[in-house]
């Protein structure tokens, strides 16, 4: 089972490459989206990549996560899920390790963590969804501190594309 997380810019090399047969766009309202042909399931979820709600943005909401974790456990794993946002640096890593957290058992929060900060320097994960899917996977908490534990990624404006897998 293999995750694939890329910025915007690097979706078209990723389907090419790897052929998920499940894709997850991240994206805030009115900006650019991702152009994928029929074939993958899709979950697109529209929602400003900040941490906390502020006047005139649209935040992460309950219902965002309730659909990640919901489309992740209907993945059957044969073939690699795709996760993109536009710069593949806060959303898209943050929706990986819910991924990873939803279809993992509870207590590997931590392993889970420094696997993403291994593979990805640069990840900085959303704060407001992990909190969220940590609420609703029961985590405890779990979660918020495993990703605080691995702290803010490399200072970049762009992410590259990397995978997690065997987790």
């Amino acid at each position: 089972m293999s995750l694939i997380v890329c910025p915007l810019h690097e979706v078209d090399e990723a389907l090419r490459r790897w052929r998920p047969s499940h894709v997850i766009s991240l994206s805030s309202p009115a900006s650019e989206q991702a152009m994928i042909a029929p074939g993958p399931e899709r979950l697109k979820l529209i929602f400003h990549d900040i941490p906390e709600p502020r006047a005139g943005l649209k935040p992460a909401s309950q219902d965002d996560v309730a659909d990640l974790i919901a489309f992740a456990k209907r993945w059957p794993r044969e073939r690699p899920m795709l996760i993109q946002c536009w710069a593949g640096v806060s959303r898209s890593p943050a929706a990986a390790y819910v991924v990873a957290c939803a279809l993992t058992a509870a207590g590997q929060e931590t392993r889970l963590a420094r696997h993403l900060r291994s593979a990805a320097p640069f990840a900085t994960p959303n704060p407001r969804m992990v909190a969220l899917a940590d609420d609703a996977l029961g985590r405890k908490g779990g979660m918020i501190d495993a990703i605080k534990a691995i702290g803010r990624g490399d200072e970049i404006s762009l992410g590259n594309t990397f995978q997690l897998s065997a987790f």
